[in-house]
C-alpha cells in the first residue's frame, strides 16, 4: 500500500494541569476556529481520555507534508497566542506525525483503497 498520500495527521495528546481542563478547552477551540478555514485543513476530532481525565487528544488532517505544515501552518499569528497560553495550562503535550496508509469507514484521507 502506498504511504504517499500527500496529507499529514496531527496527533496530540495534552496532559492538562488539575483544574485547568475547561479553559485549556476554550483556549483550543479559539484556535480550531482560526484554523478551519484554511485551504489545507481537513479536519480535526478533539477527545476526552475516559481513563486519564485531565488528559485531551487532538486529531488533526492536513493536506501536505510535515515540512509543509511547519513551514505554512505553525508560524500563523494565531498559533503564537495560542502556545503562549499552553504553558499555563499544560503539565505536557506528545506529538506524534503521521502519514495515512489506509482507511475504513470514511474518505478523510488521500490513501487508495
Amino acid at each position: 500500500m502506498s504511504t504517499n498520500s500527500n496529507q499529514v495527521i496531527l496527533n496530540i495528546r495534552f496532559k492538562i494541569k488539575p483544574g485547568k481542563k475547561e479553559t485549556f478547552r476554550d483556549s483550543l477551540f479559539a484556535m480550531i476556529n482560526n484554523f478551519r478555514d484554511e485551504p489545507t485543513f481537513v479536519t480535526a476530532i478533539v477527545s476526552d481520555d475516559i481513563d486519564s481525565p485531565n488528559d485531551l487528544v487532538i486529531y488533526e488532517i492536513w493536506q501536505g507534508t510535515r515540512d509543509s505544515w511547519v513551514q505554512e501552518e505553525f508560524p500563523k499569528p494565531y498559533r503564537k497566542e495560542y502556545e503562549e497560553t499552553l504553558t499555563s495550562l499544560i503539565d505536557d503535550r506528545i506529538v506524534s506525525w503521521l502519514e495515512p496508509i489506509g482507511e475504513w469507514g470514511s474518505q478523510l484521507t488521500n490513501v487508495p483503497r
